[in-house]
């Protein structure tokens, strides 16, 4: 959430910069809207309680009885008045709250001004694109002949949209799980296991409503939503807390699987496993002081292209543009990995600084220290990344490592986790 006095200090900043967004700016105005009649109420109840008051002291040294009863009927009067201003000013604060709630974050400064992900700045290709001396097989042909990926079970038990995994296929994905949080917790992230629902105000305070409620599922019985990220529970683990400054920065790592219901269409974006409503990912998370920002943004940018380097795979650093920018964050870098048999570039992680942004939605603070007298609580910052996101990580070990057999060799670094399985073999599977 912005500042409000920014908002009211300087709106041609967030007007501008929703126009980088490609965003209409006129929420901008209803704010300013909002904000200058609470303030008129405030203004206009405080002096009607001030004067309430010093009539009240007057009825107390009144010695005539008919001009108290004057004076006690005037301000009933007042106090009817004061009574409906009150219930306006909720009405108000309430509707300024959600009209700040759906302006974006600003762009730092160095994001390039860009339309959509066309515009977004390749800034570097590390490594070299698997060259294979056949054609390689995508993966919605080699994971099915391999007998590890099945579309049709996916769509008889829930729909268009999902799959099922088995044997080593199911396996990988459990290995690449497991093996990634192993290597974040060596990178100095503690891990935690979160709930996979929580409630509307978690939701709120990661920047995920109201703006995206329609792309969330949720229990209509009860106030409780599936995480589509599990950078939503990280967000919440501290919220409305004053966090000591010597705990940070705080380094969190979390598996979560994720459910969106994002509206897709048919295409080649979408074929085989790259879009779905369920994916699982594991996510790194950071609390730190707003002058180390910067500075543990690189650093989780480095632990996320550890991911890709580790498992030998190519994989480019992009910058996205304005409008490409995620709602919450002020700079973020994608990581995208080659795939030849799809040919093509995936997003496999997105890393962001955040700012103050999510910190002033959950109300997460911390206490200076070493200030005489002791200073006011600041807003922490917060970052996010995905360290790496399945499906299409998974994507990209079958699509680089398949041979010309048809097997799948697994990247050593998997192996321990794989019980003795170092090739995919069709043989290996369970046909059920």
């Amino acid at each position: 959430m912005l500042d409000l006095n920014l908002v009211r200090e300087k709106p041609e900043v967030v007007r501008q910069a929703m126009q980088n967004r490609q965003m209409d700016p006129a929420p901008v105005d209803r704010v300013l809207e909002f904000d200058r009649e609470r303030r008129s109420l405030l203004t206009e109840v405080e002096r009607l309680k001030a004067e309430r008051n010093a009539v009240s002291k007057e009825i107390g040294r009144s010695k005539d009885s008919a001009e108290r009863q004057g004076k006690i009927e005037a301000m009933r009067a007042v106090g009817e008045r004061i009574t409906t201003l009150d219930e306006r000013l909720r009405q108000v604060e309430a509707e300024l709250e959600l009209a700040v709630a759906v302006l974006p974050n600003i762009p730092d400064p160095s994001v390039p001004v860009g339309r959509d992900e066309h515009d977004n700045v390749v800034l570097r290709t590390v490594g070299k694109p698997r060259k294979l001396d056949f054609t390689p097989l995508p993966h919605w042909d080699l994971g099915p002949a391999l007998g590890i990926l099945n579309f049709e079970q996916g769509v008889k038990l829930t729909g268009s949209r999902f799959y099922v995994l088995s044997g080593a296929g199911a396996r990988l994905q459990r290995a690449l799980i497991a093996w990634m949080l192993d290597l974040h917790s060596r990178q100095g992230y503690l891990e935690k296991y979160t709930p996979f629902m929580v409630r509307s105000d978690v939701l709120f305070g990661a920047g995920q409503l109201p703006k995206f409620a329609d792309n969330l599922y949720k229990d209509h019985e009860e106030d409780l939503w599936m995480v589509p990220t599990a950078e939503v529970p990280l967000t919440g683990l501290h919220a409305d807390e004053i966090l000591d400054e010597a705990v940070l920065p705080l380094h969190y790592t979390a598996y979560t699987p994720c459910f969106r219901r994002e509206k897709m269409s048919a295409g080649r974006d979408v074929r085989g496993i790259k879009r779905g409503h369920q994916f699982d990912k594991v996510e790194m998370y950071t609390y730190c002081l707003p002058e180390d920002s910067h500075t543990e943004h690189m650093r989780m940018l480095a632990d996320a292209e550890q991911t890709l380097a580790e498992l030998g795979l190519a994989y480019r650093v992009v910058q996205l543009c304005t409008g490409d920018l995620g709602f919450g964050s002020q700079l973020t870098f994608d990581l995208e990995v080659w795939a030849p048999g799809c040919g093509e570039w995936l997003e496999v992680s997105s890393v962001s600084n955040v700012g103050d942004f999510q910190a002033r939605r959950s109300n997460i603070k911390y206490r200076p220290v070493g200030t005489p007298g002791g200073a006011k609580p600041r807003y922490v910052h917060t970052l996010n990344g995905s360290g790496v996101a399945l499906p299409r990580t998974m994507i990209a070990v079958l699509e680089n490592y398949q041979t010309a057999e048809g097997t799948v060799v697994v990247p050593e670094v998997l192996r321990p986790w794989m019980g003795g399985i170092e090739v995919i073999r069709p043989e290996q599977v369970v046909r059920v």
